[in-house]
């Protein structure tokens, strides 16, 4: 599992350490993957319009596909329904092993 996002590394390591996280945070400062995966969209807010990020999961499987996108991420509860998801899914790779 990763994080990705447009901020600088100092800001992830700073990031990490607060909120004790114990997966690697990416930082894509020139929106390279951001622009790959399409996540890049016009916001508008209180009338200032802008491109930021639209907070998104991609699971990626074990061979490198995208399994799943979850687009316009609220926090509660969507970790619970991706580890349903993924666990789901190893399930079914392990069946068909």
């Amino acid at each position: 599992m990763y994080g990705v996002s447009r901020d600088s590394i100092t800001s992830h390591e700073k990031f990490v350490s607060k909120y004790e996280l114990n997966m690697p945070l990416i930082s894509d400062s020139d929106s390279a993957v951001c622009h790959l995966y399409g996540v890049l969209k016009d916001k508008n807010l209180y009338g200032k319009k802008s491109v930021g990020i639209e907070r998104t999961t991609v699971v990626i499987d074990r061979e490198g596909r995208i399994a799943r996108v979850y687009p316009k991420v609220k926090v509660e509860g969507h970790a619970e329904a991706v580890l349903e998801f993924v666990k789901a899914g190893m399930d079914d790779l392990d069946a068909s092993q």
